[in-house]
């Protein structure tokens, strides 16, 4: 019987440790996201080629920001190779980097950026900037459907959100409000006794628009306390309309959340040494690094 019961105790050490093992796994960098930024960097190059017959000067400068970039990329690369472990952060943040010449790139030269939305407004798009419906850079408030928390997320947990307000390209819809934008926690920091604050990095990969589903890239860059139903209750009243009681349910916003700071590659971080609390309702600005397009 004792056998027995140290033997149980055994599987479960093992199989905490190894549960311990993957999660941290997965929070570091591999090969398969080295490819991946090598597969980007291609792309960006390609890119900045075309750009040199437009603006030599703009693709010179790019070409040398881009050949940082590929540095960066080869150094992670020989970490890897010596069995160093490299923060999947940086990861993130350097394939942001990456989208950002790429964007900087191919934009019109008459192209104006996309405005970021405000509470009770609704962003709009315009229709010159990108061959895309919806182009890189552009700015959705969306509102968390679940809480989430670094004390109880795991890598790889999945969340929805729902777009707050239409984004619009003149007169069209493009993405109505409530539309389903869906999440993935890329790594967790759980606060503790060695890391004296918590954090989460939130990606979006997918948006449900009417029904049918487009893939994405999007990453947080500002969480806001919303206000709630009670916060648009007087706008309700007064009978604005459709669009503000859909509001009102969604709720607005009253600021920036206190204790929360936002890093590179969408990581909520909190300042006050305890874990990441985001509750049901929290509104998440969210930045495209890939466009959107839906024909």
């Amino acid at each position: 019987m004792k056998f027995l019961r140290f033997g149980s105790a055994l599987l479960l050490a093992i199989a905490l440790v190894g549960g311990t093992a993957r999660i941290a796994s997965a929070q570091n960098m591999t090969s398969v996201d080295i490819e991946r930024l090598q597969d980007a960097i291609a792309d960006a190059s390609r890119d900045v080629s075309t750009l040199q017959a437009r603006d030599s000067a703009l693709a010179s400068q790019l070409q040398k920001e881009l050949d940082s970039l590929r540095d960066e990329s080869i150094y992670f690369k020989v970490r890897l190779g010596k069995n160093e472990t490299v923060p999947r952060t940086d990861y993130f943040d350097l394939r942001d980097r990456i989208d950002g010449i790429r964007s900087r790139a191919r934009r019109d030269g008459s192209s104006t950026p996309a405005p970021s939305p405000s509470s009770g407004s609704s962003p709009r798009v315009s229709s010159s900037s990108s061959s895309m419906d919806v182009p890189v850079g552009t700015e959705l408030d969306v509102r968390l459907s679940a809480p989430l928390s670094s004390g109880t997320a795991v890598v790889e947990d999945r969340f929805e959100a729902t777009t707050m307000v239409d984004l619009q390209t003149g007169t069209r819809v493009i993405v109505p409000a409530g539309s389903v934008m869906r999440g993935i926690v890329s790594t967790v920091v759980k606060a503790g006794r060695l890391e004296r604050k918590g954090s989460l990095t939130l990606a979006f990969d997918q948006v449900t628009i009417n029904g049918t589903s487009h893939p994405i890239r999007a990453t947080v860059t500002q969480a806001l306390e919303s206000e709630g139903v009670r916060g648009e209750a007087g706008r309700i009243g007064a009978g604005a309309g459709v669009g503000a009681i859909i509001g009102g349910i969604l709720g607005g916003f009253k600021g920036a959340m206190a204790g929360i700071l936002i890093g590179g590659g969408g990581t909520v971080a909190a300042t006050d040494g305890k874990d990441v609390e985001l509750p049901a309702g929290t509104v998440l600005r969210v930045r495209l690094d890939s466009g959107l397009d839906l024909k």
